[in-house]
């Protein structure tokens, strides 16, 4: 089935949904989209003929034929192709829920599949678009049902490559974590950290928080919240003393970043674990 046309449905009561279409179509030349600030909702795309080139953070990943993608909603990106042909078709959507359920599924940043088999996820989007031709009526609320299949869909053939992205993260991340654990009682810019991962600053922060749910300052500062919690066990200890092994400038920035995470001063806390 070629497709060179699209449809933007709009419906006012459809748009309540938990999950909507708001967007579907095609070309067989798909021409140069550069992004900066992302697109407005998110997107499933399918390479059906032709290859391209798909770009964002400081990936350039290569899309081939069969490959499926998905581009969160204002991710900044780049796609286009270095041949004459690349058909594209793709689906838009939104929705109040749609955030959440894909980050239940663990699609929060660029992802490109090549699913051994497609044939559900070509079936899904073919209904979409037919019913968009043939049912303006009821459209809106049908594609709704289909929209959220589609997504199960891509997160249940995703998983393997989901999988794998997430490993090759844990790999870059490693020697940057262990650095922290050698190093956390001194400052270090960010670039040092960069510089071990082999990536940008912006790249791993981005990478450390989606793998780690935390910012690598964030994961500093935890270790050195642990650190303070083991020497506080230490009744022998002055507070200022441990502040300094710990890696924090004084006491007193000391005291407020542990009362801040841990709920009560470090005094409090020694009388908590029965030292006084």
């Amino acid at each position: 089935m070629k497709i060179n046309d699209y449809f933007y449905p709009y419906n006012a009561e459809a748009r309540k949904l938990p999950v909507h279409m708001t967007g579907i179509g095609g070309s067989e030349y798909q021409y140069h989209i550069i992004r900066n600030d992302g697109y407005h909702w998110h997107q499933i795309l399918f390479s059906a003929h032709g290859n391209g080139i798909l770009k964002f953070d400081d990936e350039t990943v290569p899309v081939n034929e069969g490959d499926f993608f998905f581009l969160p909603a204002g991710y900044p990106h780049e796609y286009y192709t270095e041949n004459d042909k690349w058909d594209v078709r793709w689906v838009a959507f939104d929705g109040y829920a749609s955030t959440h359920i894909l980050s239940q599924f663990g699609m929060t940043s660029p992802i490109v599949i090549r699913p051994h088999e497609s044939s559900s996820l070509q079936k899904l989007y073919g209904k979409m678009y037919t019913v968009q031709k043939t049912d303006r009526a009821y459209c809106d609320y049908s594609c709704s049902g289909y929209i959220y299949a589609y997504i199960i869909e891509f997160h249940r053939l995703m998983d393997t490559k989901a999988n794998k992205l997430r490993n090759d993260r844990s790999r870059i991340l490693a020697p940057v974590q262990d650095y922290i654990d050698e190093n956390f009682r001194n400052d270090f810019p960010m670039t040092v950290l960069a510089e071990i991962a082999g990536i940008t600053p912006q790249h791993l922060c981005r990478i450390f928080k989606e793998t780690m749910n935390m910012r690598p300052n964030e994961y500093l500062t935890q270790r050195r919240l642990q650190e303070a919690k083991s020497l506080l066990q230490r009744n022998e200890l002055p507070i200022s003393e441990i502040a300094v092994r710990s890696g924090f400038p004084d006491a007193g920035y000391f005291s407020t970043v542990f009362k801040k995470h841990e709920g009560v001063s470090p005094l409090e806390y020694k009388k908590h674990i029965g030292l006084k």
